[in-house]
């Protein structure tokens, strides 16, 4: 039996064309699973901060604002660090219920995500409404 010199080292220098892609495929699942993570996270503490707003009218408590932020604040950690200026809520604070027809509170947090490998940011949004009074 003869062997063919010509096919040595052949399977080797494919691997080399496919490694790199393989290798960016597996990191693009990673950064997708870790931004959706985070997204996850975001909508959660904001719909957890809006129910606190929502809730709360000026009567029951001095600064529905800093409970919500704090509610948000607790409810990312440990995924997400988030500080009081990624979070915006809208309105100030819901009024008594005999006032409140149709008013809703919302409780926006805005996290810019720096994406695995420091390729480049992205800005996720975490959005919670909710009717104020229940």
């Amino acid at each position: 039996m003869v062997e063919n010199n010509r096919d040595r080292g052949a399977s080797a220098v494919e691997f080399a064309l496919v490694a790199p892609l393989l290798v960016a495929l597996l990191l693009g699942i990673l950064a997708f699973g870790h931004a959706f993570h985070v997204q996850s996270v975001l909508s959660n503490a904001a719909r957890d901060a809006v129910r606190v707003v929502s809730l709360s009218n000026a009567s029951n408590q001095t600064d529905p604002q800093t409970a919500a932020r704090e509610t948000a604040i607790n409810s990312a950690q440990p995924s997400v660090s988030l500080t009081n200026a990624h979070i915006d809520i809208t309105p100030d604070a819901c009024g008594a219920a005999e006032n409140v027809t149709s008013e809703t509170a919302t409780v926006t947090i805005t996290y810019p995500l720096q994406l695995l490998g420091g390729i480049g940011n992205i800005t996720l949004t975490g959005k919670g409404t909710m009717r104020c009074n229940g």
